[in-house]
């Protein structure tokens, strides 16, 4: 009989086990080692590479001398009412008008492999998101209108 206990439960228990052995030899090795030595720097030493007051001033007031931007969020669309003779080049091909494509992918069946209708378009910069939508939600490819949103998590 059984009695609710799964059949790793052993292995579980000797993972915990050993991982409670690992972390009890690594805090004996620290305590063996010892505190570690700081190094004393005087406060001459740390203003030393700093730039003065007014130099300081001066560069917050001329501003930026380099555009700073954020590194680029992709965004991933859902594309459906594809037909079945639709490629990813094809959807690249369409979507690449309105920004850098990052990724493309059209959905298959497991089994028979055959297309299943829709896919999803990762614009490579979330501001190309919109101005994609409002360009193919409704447009023409292959014959068919396409939809077009904002891909969501599966639940």
């Amino acid at each position: 009989m059984n009695r609710g206990f799964g059949s790793n439960k052993r292995q579980r228990e000797d993972e915990r086990a050993r991982k409670q052995r690992d972390k009890a030899a690594r805090r004996a090795e620290k305590r063996e080692i010892g505190p570690r030595e700081l190094e004393v720097v005087s406060a001459a030493d740390m203003m030393r590479d700093l730039p003065s007051i007014e130099e300081a001033m001066r560069r917050i007031e001329a501003g930026p001398t380099e555009v700073r931007s954020a590194s680029t969020i992709p965004a991933r669309l859902f594309v459906g009412g594809l037909t079945d003779d639709t490629t990813e080049q094809d959807l690249r091909d369409a979507f690449g008008q309105f920004g850098p494509v990052a990724d493309v992918i059209v959905m298959r069946d497991r089994e028979s492999r055959a297309p299943r209708g829709f896919g999803f378009v990762t614009m490579g910069d979330r501001r190309d998101a919109p101005r994609a939508i409002d360009g193919m939600h409704g447009a023409i490819l292959n014959g068919r209108s396409l939809v077009v949103n904002v891909a969501t998590e599966r639940r």
